[in-house]
């Protein structure tokens, strides 16, 4: 996998359109963020006066970035071999890096260091809920499961699972990112094939009976046939 590769895919899988997206939503959390936004709440009366726009901007981002994962051939890389998945998989990496930069960069700019690290947190946690809801639900509804839980903080705020309110440092909250990303990055590496395989519990030696074949192919094709 070269530069150019990644170059390519990144091109073809809507990198520029996500990372303006990204942007946009950064640049409006720096200037808006402080907004209000008024919600009815469930769960007490101290979020009478609403939630900052900063607290579920997030969501917009993750949401977008799973749109990496769109495209005009979609499905047929889903039946991809095992390069184009190495290749998806640098791309999402370093297209998430990119927007956590981003997000981190305006929101300290804007506010500080702490904000700018909660904002990035909830982004995370968000797109790991938005990975699992592309996987469960299809390609054009990863916001759903974000947007639930969207709901559920805004209907019972400021409890410790708050992750959009909770302080930069808070332990819950970043175990919260590490399960969320983990879910959504162990669903969208389950394959077709691959998920067939691990149903029978032969995944490594799938691997190596793929290797062989590739070989005894490779062989058959150099091979010169008999006069």
């Amino acid at each position: 996998m070269s530069a150019s590769d990644l170059a390519r895919y990144a091109r073809v899988h809507r990198a520029v359109p996500i990372l303006a997206g990204v942007t946009v939503v950064a640049v409006l959390s720096a200037f808006f963020g402080g907004v209000r936004i008024a919600l009815p709440s469930i769960g007490g009366e101290g979020f009478a006066t609403g939630v900052p726009y900063r607290h579920e901007l997030p969501l917009l981002s993750a949401v977008f970035l799973t749109a990496a994962f769109g495209g005009p051939m979609a499905a047929h890389e889903e039946t991809g071999a095992y390069a184009v998945y190495r290749l998806r998989n640098a791309y999402c990496v370093a297209l998430t890096l990119l927007a956590c930069a981003l997000s981190f960069g305006t929101e300290a700019f804007a506010v500080g260091p702490a904000q700018g690290v909660v904002f990035v947190r909830s982004l995370l946690i968000w797109l790991g809920l938005a990975l699992l809801s592309l996987r469960l639900l299809g390609q054009q509804l990863g916001w759903v499961i974000p947007l639930a839980s969207a709901l559920l903080l805004a209907w019972y705020p400021q409890n410790w699972w708050d992750w959009t309110a909770n302080s930069a440092s808070d332990a819950a909250s970043w175990w919260g990112a590490v399960i969320a990303l983990t879910l959504g990055i162990a669903t969208t590496s389950v394959t077709p094939w691959r998920g067939r395989a691990l149903r029978r519990g032969r995944l490594p030696a799938l691997r190596r009976t793929s290797s062989r074949q590739a070989e005894r192919s490779h062989l058959i094709s150099t091979r010169t046939p008999a006069e």
